[in-house]
């Protein structure tokens, strides 16, 4: 026990020396103040950067220096960032000019950041365990040998939660990565560091991971722009994993970026490189125009079932809904087949193992995100345990609901495993049902999971926490948070005041493999905005 706490320990204090030493050596290039042309390098879109670099306008190790000198900022504020790649990032950047099928790249000289959980060769991806600190990769994922091909510069890697599985992002090895809009409140999770950077403008694109809305909330806390992607549809293969294996739930890597215009780049790009040619698990599906028609019919899901939208959430949505029948679209109400089957399913399924995989890296002493730590202690209890307390809250404390929530919450045979996933299956056929006989293109949501749908979903930001708007009064707190024990503790520490400036997102979901339609979808949202003066205003550089 002492010998893993003190290998914690070091491992920890190893890592955080590392990062520290490697941005105090690097040229002063790095670390001066941005200029005038840093500024404008900064404030032009991904698509004017790379055009800049073919035309020979811009250099690409200049850009670079712009982006790092922002990121390195960013970072100062945040703790966003896990690996600071800028030595490699001079070479990769000095190969675009180089090598001319880079420079002819779709992404010709443009910085990319990573999630830590990306494998770039001679960097460690450790998630933040511990024990996996010194553990550089021996080679490239299929996604980063597809960006450099494309003419990108990976320079960054950014700050997860231990285990992925929390909407904040902190770790005993890193530390905790804060929002750019509040230094109090978390930037998301699992990926809450990439949106952090991209938010403050220390990159224009980036990568991160989502099984359970982990790209999604990060860009509702942060206030930037995503689209999860189906399984199959983007470059996974190579990359580090807290729980390798699991697929219930499937994970799949996504394009963030600080623009809805640098998303649709970013998506084109990536897939004008071919990316079922660098790994095999991505469908042979090219991207595809799509055009969305005068009578798009949008649903819209005011209530998951579970907790209650906050003032906030519900104003955003109110604002697009009402924005979109202003130019003419139609929007109805969406009440969708059970969520609370879902979260069930999905929950069981994602750590159907007990935890065991995901806890494994943990060393003694090593500390946990608490909704983690309570869930490994939930697992440790003998079953006669668990049955008692569930009889508990469902007959004393009268909370039915999370008492469905923990019932079957536990590990699985083999044989109750195969039950779940044909559970899964009759679920997702309901939504499929569901969705046709309501005649939907898209639909609009808070930004939340929908894990156990594998649904293409886009997340952008829409408005501001109000602190008069807004406020809930005592007696309607009280209500929110008496709903059940998921309520209670998602309204616990509710104050509008205090989050007033927060950014609040719109979710717009399609159908599986639908990614430009909902691309499409948010579009139309973001223009419609625009057109009555409603746009959202992104933290300046």
């Amino acid at each position: 026990m002492l010998a893993k706490h003190f290998t914690e320990t070091r491992g920890s204090a190893r890592k955080q020396r590392e990062r520290t030493e490697r941005i105090a050596r690097l040229p002063e290039s790095y670390l001066r103040a941005l200029n005038d042309t840093d500024k404008e390098i900064l404030d032009v879109p991904v698509s004017s950067v790379v055009s800049n670099v073919q035309a020979g306008k811009w250099t690409p190790t200049a850009i670079l220096h712009a982006y790092a000198r922002k990121a390195l900022a960013a970072h100062a504020q945040t703790n966003c960032l896990t690996e600071v790649m800028l030595d490699d990032a001079e070479v990769w950047a000095g190969d675009v000019d180089i090598i001319k099928s880079r420079k002819a790249g779709p992404l010709a000289g443009m910085p990319v950041s990573l999630k830590d959980t990306v494998a770039v060769a001679g960097h460690d991806a450790c998630l933040g365990y511990a024990a996996w600190v010194g553990r550089p990769v021996e080679k490239h994922s299929a996604l980063v040998r597809l960006l450099l091909d494309a003419g990108a510069v990976p320079f960054v890697k950014t700050a997860i939660p231990t285990t992925l599985l929390s909407f904040e992002s902190a770790s005993a090895v890193f530390g905790r990565a804060t929002n750019p809009h509040g230094v109090g409140y978390s930037p998301g999770g699992s990926s809450g560091g990439e949106a952090a950077l991209l938010a403050l403008g220390g990159s224009r694109i980036g990568i991160g991971t989502d099984v359970a809305g982990s790209v999604r909330l990060p860009s509702h806390y942060s206030g930037v722009y995503t689209i999860k992607a189906s399984a199959g549809r983007f470059t996974k293969m190579g990359n580090a994993s807290s729980m390798p294996g699991q697929e219930g739930v499937p994970a799949v890597y996504s394009p963030m970026a600080r623009t809805l215009e640098d998303l649709e780049t970013f998506w084109k790009a990536i897939f004008l490189m071919e990316p079922w040619s660098y790994d095999h698990s991505v469908l042979h599906m090219p991207w595809k125009d799509v055009n969305l028609l005068p009578k798009t019919r949008f649903g819209v899901m005011w209530d998951d079932g579970v907790v209650q939208l906050s003032p906030a959430c519900r104003r955003a949505l109110t604002v697009v809904v009402d924005n979109l029948r202003s130019s003419g679209y139609e929007v109805v109400d969406f009440n969708p087949p059970d969520p609370v089957e879902g979260l069930q399913i999905a929950s069981q399924l994602l750590l159907a193992d007990g935890g065991k995989t995901a806890f494994a890296p943990i060393l003694w002493g090593e500390p946990n995100d608490p909704g983690m730590a309570s869930a490994y202690f939930w697992f440790r209890l003998p079953s006669f345990v668990q049955r008692l307390y569930i009889w508990w809250v469902r007959y004393i404390r009268h909370d039915a609901l999370y008492a469905r929530l923990l019932d079957g919450f536990r590990e699985k045979t083999v044989e109750e495993h195969y039950k779940l996933v044909a559970r899964r299956e009759g679920y997702r056929a309901q939504w499929f049902d569901k969705w046709g006989q309501e005649g939907l293109d898209l639909l609009l949501t808070a930004p939340n999971a929908l894990p156990a749908l594998d649904y293409s979903a886009g997340v952008l930001p829409i408005t501001k926490v109000d602190g008069a708007l807004d406020a809930l009064s005592p007696s309607a707190l009280k209500a929110h948070k008496a709903a059940n024990t998921v309520a209670r503790d998602a309204y616990d520490m509710y104050d509008a005041l205090a989050m007033a400036g927060l950014p609040v997102g719109v979710q717009v979901v399609g159908q599986r493999l639908e990614e430009e339609k909902v691309m499409e979808g948010m579009k139309l949202i973001e223009r419609a905005l625009k057109e009555r003066g409603s746009a959202y205003k992104l933290l300046s550089v």
